[in-house]
């Protein structure tokens, strides 16, 4: 059986994503776990080499805060930031086909017990849950009138899941649990400042994998979008942002078979960006 990797956050950096592809072994396959694009040198590359390679099935993609930032941006719904380097997409002949073929990536992936997303799961939510809530997003993203909910998809409330949620509200914390969560307290309130290490959330927060009796916690999960963790490797949970763009490294993980031990597996490292504005 050929080996499956997960690939942290790439954001536009093209010259370490195909160094990293070079390297991976033959006829292996990738997950790469979101924030595609954006902060990088060059976004536009980023979106074409992972779009060809995703039409030969070699890899999918999982949908990061920043990838929907770009589509709302293409949506005319937010406009670009300081920091931002999606121009040359916007500019490109190629912008419909780029949008739409990131409009129909997935927000989390599964295989038996193993979970990839861009951020974080709720401590509510099973396996199979989280796919399901993650399909709704999708679904609404592959819409027509996908403008609608990606006018409804920013702010941070409601905080908290429940299963009576409906409409943009329930789609909105979907969608902030997937690709912005790090803090939350042991019921699922979530917080979007924090950002720096495992300590670093307000009284009563921990991380979303640090959860008490969290539902998935017989699962291994694998994200990204953390970088101030770096590699984080532990029995359940594993972190691969480490910080390709501030001038850290792209990092490739072998995904275990289910039921297999994740003391060997294949770590796959190249140079990151040397980020101008890193300090």
């Amino acid at each position: 059986m050929s080996k499956i990797f997960a690939v942290g956050d790439i954001q536009g950096c093209t010259p370490s994503l195909k160094k990293l592809v070079s390297k991976l072994p033959a006829k292996s396959k990738a997950i790469f776990l979101g924030d595609l694009v954006n902060r990088g040198p060059d976004s536009l590359g980023s979106l074409r080499f992972l779009k060809r390679l995703q039409e030969k099935g070699r890899i999918e993609c999982i949908l990061g805060n920043h990838d929907l930032h770009l589509l709302a941006i293409d949506a005319g719904i937010r406009k670009p930031r300081g920091l931002d380097t999606v121009d040359k997409i916007l500019a490109a002949p190629d912008r419909k086909e780029l949008i739409h073929w990131l409009r129909n990536r997935p927000l989390a992936l599964n295989h038996g017990k193993i979970l990839a997303v861009h951020a974080g799961v709720l401590p509510q939510w099973s396996i199979d849950q989280t796919i399901e809530y993650a399909q709704e997003v999708e679904k609404a993203l592959r819409k027509k009138t996908y403008q609608d909910f990606l006018a409804n998809m920013y702010g941070n409330t409601p905080t908290k899941w429940s299963h009576s949620l409906k409409g943009y509200e329930r789609l909105r914390v979907i969608t902030n649990a997937l690709t912005r969560l790090r803090f939350c307290t042991p019921t699922g309130r979530m917080e979007f400042i924090s950002k720096e290490g495992l300590k670093a959330g307000p009284k009563g927060y921990m991380p979303w994998f640090l959860v008490p009796k969290r539902k998935t916690q017989d699962a291994l999960i694998y994200f990204g979008h953390w970088s101030t963790l770096g590699l984080l490797k532990r029995p359940n949970v594993i972190c691969l942002d480490t910080g390709c763009v501030w001038g850290g490294k792209l990092s490739a993980l072998e995904i275990p078979e289910s039921g297999k031990s994740t003391r060997k597996l294949q770590l796959i490292q190249v140079p990151g960006y040397d980020h101008p504005m890193r300090m």
